[in-house]
């Protein structure tokens, strides 16, 4: 059986944690900012963990030696 290939676009876009989570980017950030609330572009600043059924997609299809 042959290994499987990570998804290069997945390993860019996404970090796995020490405990297994999986980290990435908020998406809106790229242009038309100004017609966004303050607050969104404030909290978007940085990453945020997905949710559990979302992790486990990534990690089964997208990293599987993550």
């Amino acid at each position: 059986m042959p290994k499987m290939k990570t998804k290069s676009s997945a390993k860019k876009r996404f970090k796995v944690t020490g405990t297994g989570k999986v980290k990435a980017g908020v998406a809106h950030k790229r242009h038309r900012l100004i017609s966004k609330p303050k607050k969104m572009r404030r909290q978007s600043r940085r990453t945020t963990v997905l949710s559990k059924a979302d992790g486990i997609i990534i990690k089964r299809n997208f990293l599987p030696y993550a």
